[in-house]
């Protein structure tokens, strides 16, 4: 028996990337996964592919941006499997650009979704794991929350504001049987920079990310920080390729 055997893990932003590596793992290894994101025919294919595989799987169309989204598909995971008991804040975007460029739309987009939903998925989840006595945030952030390099002035600002908030609700839940977790990826294989329009950055970001980790790499990460003793809170992870 796996140790994710039974669990209800809810995954955001599960169309690609890190999202979509997770939940093929936890669903190998017996969790009940509940994926949302924005494009649905992405999340219909993943999820044929889990249930192909055996898996217990659910999705739904989520824009994390929007509270009564984020609430409705922790509902949907508490109706459908009876529990919550982790939730993947996953979701987030990069378009980077130099601040003088004043892309202040994608300053905005960045903020909604990085920021914003993460607090979303804290505040839909939050009292149904009060309730039942137990759970787990794993909120991702970068290692873009360490440190800041041009072009990423923002985008660090929001994955720094993701730890923040991580710490802080660490810190809040203390004693009262939910977990908190922070998994910072270093340059991993995403769309994340797909959404870049600055030429002069779209091309800096070719050199920078010719080193990369899988992103199956990340799942192992939050799939460790899931599979762990009741007793046992892996606050913070760092997970960069070797070079």
């Amino acid at each position: 028996m796996f140790p994710l055997e039974g669990k209800t893990v809810i995954i955001t932003g599960a169309s690609s990337g890190i999202g979509e590596e997770t939940a093929r793992l936890l669903a190998r290894q017996g969790a009940n996964i509940v994926i949302g994101a924005r494009r649905t025919e992405r999340l219909a294919a993943l999820a044929a592919v889990i249930q192909k595989d055996g898996g217990a799987v659910i999705a739904q169309k989520l824009d994390v941006t929007e509270l009564e989204q984020m609430q409705g598909i922790v509902e949907l995971a508490k109706r459908t499997f009876g529990q919550v008991d982790a939730i993947v804040n996953n979701a987030g975007v990069m378009p980077l650009s130099p601040l003088e460029a004043l892309k202040v739309e994608e300053w905005n987009r960045m903020i909604d979704v990085n920021i914003r939903g993460v607090l979303h998925g804290i505040a839909a989840g939050l009292p149904v794991m009060k309730k039942q006595g137990f759970g787990q945030f794993v909120n991702i952030a970068s290692i873009g929350a360490y440190e800041v390099t041009p072009t990423s002035s923002v985008y660090s600002a929001t994955k720094y504001a993701v730890r923040a908030i991580t710490d802080g609700l660490r810190k809040e839940m203390a004693g009262q049987n939910i977990r908190v977790t922070l998994v910072s990826p270093g340059v991993t294989e995403s769309e994340l920079a797909d959404s870049i329009t600055h030429e002069e950055t779209i091309n800096f970001m070719k050199e920078y990310r010719q080193t990369v980790l899988p992103a199956s790499a990340i799942a192992r990460s939050i799939a460790y920080s899931i599979e762990q003793p009741a007793n046992v809170d892996v606050n913070e992870l760092v997970v960069r390729p070797l070079v």
